[in-house]
């Protein structure tokens, strides 16, 4: 996909996305999203979840993503098991004659027939599918309700059937799913950064515009480079994706959503700490999904622990 396809493509996305009563799965399948996924996954990754970050949109193609990577076939009726909050290793483990599981969930859960998860076996890891019914699903209410997560546990007495998933494969499903998360993560930072440029350029003080405020213009500078270097970043992870560049977009997805935030919110005034604002509901999308598959600052820190056992520096991108 060239650059004008894809231009094309997020604009026809976003678009599709952007009524408020948008259901966007719906909107998603009809445009062809498993297709796009299928044939060309980086832009469609990137496309999609950015135009869904952008607009504040509840989906669950995560769900997709995340299928796609274990090696099966997404479907509209099945659901993946992600880590608890904030972490990355297989939410399930599966002994001879029981399973456990305890993770998170999209809104798939609540209609989907059959749930992914994978967990620790006797001989590595597994994928192990089984019906909704049999797993506990619980609605999270917190800091974004309206994100439709779902905290979900797992005690199945029975044997269930097993497929082989390695390690590698894991590691590159939380990579893949890592790239899609801070993609959403860099489109809500950009609707922020409008919504910030555009009340600057409208609130008048003493006079003149805020924007022509030399403090207000270097936060909305500061941002910008926070956002484009999260690009860049982002770009560099689909030109060399293994786990360490999808680790580090993601950590830089949460850094970056702190520091436009922090801005924006600043830029905004008093405006910004209400709910009659639109603000609110990025900030608490971002905040929600830098726990996912792994915080920043939890990301940072196991890279550093990994720089300290190895003594040595990865070539991430070859220049």
């Amino acid at each position: 996909m060239d650059w004008s396809e894809r231009a094309l493509l997020s604009e026809t996305v976003r678009a599709a996305l952007a009524p408020p009563d948008a259901d966007a799965d719906a909107v998603l399948a009809e445009l062809g999203w498993l297709e796009m996924l299928d044939a060309e996954p980086d832009d469609a990754i990137g496309v999609v979840f950015e135009a869904l970050g952008a607009t504040g949109t509840r989906s669950t193609a995560l769900d997709d993503v995340m299928a796609a990577a274990l090696g099966t076939k997404p479907r509209p009726d099945l659901a993946v098991m992600l880590p608890s909050f904030g972490a990355w290793d297989p939410p399930g483990s599966r002994t001879p004659d029981h399973v456990v599981a305890a993770g998170l969930a999209t809104a798939r859960v609540a209609t989907a027939r059959d749930l992914l998860v994978v967990g620790r076996g006797p001989s590595g890891c597994c994928g192990i599918t089984v019906a909704v019914t049999s797993a506990e699903a619980r609605r999270v209410h917190g800091i974004d309700p309206d994100a439709g997560l779902h905290a979900v546990t797992i005690a199945l007495l029975t044997a269930a059937a097993a497929d082989a998933v390695d390690d590698a494969t894991w590691a590159a499903a939380v990579a893949l799913g890592r790239r899609a998360v801070a993609h959403e993560i860099a489109g809500a930072c950009r609707t922020m950064l409008a919504l910030a440029r555009a009340h600057a350029l409208d609130r008048v003080q003493f006079g003149r515009p805020v924007a022509t405020f030399q403090a207000v213009r270097h936060r909305l500078a500061e941002s910008l480079v926070a956002v484009e270097a999260l690009d860049a970043t982002l770009r560099a992870a689909a030109d060399e994706p293994n786990a360490t560049t999808a680790a580090l977009a993601k950590a830089t997805a949460g850094r970056t959503a702190r520091t436009v935030a922090a801005h924006c919110q600043q830029v905004l005034a008093g405006i910004g700490f209400t709910t009659d604002h639109p603000f609110h509901r990025l900030l608490k999308r971002t905040m929600l999904l830098d726990g996912l598959l792994g915080t920043a600052d939890a990301i940072t820190i196991d890279l550093g622990r990994q720089l300290l056992a190895t003594r040595r520096v990865p070539t991430l991108i070859e220049l």
